[in-house]
């Protein structure tokens, strides 16, 4: 499903460099090449975009790590599918952008089904969030923060691929 191979191998930890490289690749042939149809501004935020959903699940990452987690809330494994449904759908969409014209309508498609997918894990994580509180404020109140964190960080990479699909839609509002 990765594009990127190597990166998808390697750890977590060294997707965000890999990111990185990519995001800043792509930004200086923009400033070096004219790129039609799409304006540079366009691919800039498009990338930036992409490097930012990337960067939440490096964070995802690093406190699922950092909190030693082991066992995850059925929400949590919910919220991980929203998040894997959302890039398949990204990744179907990025290789239309070439033919925006014919493609225009499964683009807006796509980037619909990716903004259902996000309002879908919204309602996941305040009910995760429920009953996290009630299995643990009480007994073992850090159990809750550590729940809350990482319920906080599926949520944020949840919104970066929807930031994707809105920054997607735009171009597609541009172009057609």
């Amino acid at each position: 499903m990765c594009s990127i191979k190597p990166a998808c191998a390697a750890s977590p930890h060294s997707w965000g460099a890999a990111a990185d490289a990519i995001t800043r690749d792509v930004l200086q042939s923009v400033r070096r090449t004219f790129i039609t149809p799409f304006d540079r501004a366009d691919i800039k935020d498009l990338i930036t975009a992409m490097d930012d959903a990337i960067d939440a699940m490096q964070q995802t990452a690093k406190a699922i790590t950092l909190f030693e987690f082991r066992r995850f809330d059925p929400e949590m494994r919910d919220m991980g599918d929203a998040i894997l449904e959302c890039a398949a759908l990204v990744q179907e969409a990025i290789p239309l952008l070439r033919s925006i014209g014919t493609e225009a309508t499964r683009l807006s498609t796509l980037c619909e089904q990716i903004t259902q997918i996000e309002g879908r894990a919204d309602d996941i994580h305040n009910e995760g969030l429920r009953k996290l509180y009630r299995a643990q404020a009480d007994s073992n109140p850090m159990a809750f923060v550590t729940g809350q964190e990482i319920y906080q960080h599926l949520e944020t990479v949840v919104d970066r691929f929807d930031d994707i699909g809105n920054e997607i839609q735009s171009i597609v509002l541009e172009q057609v």
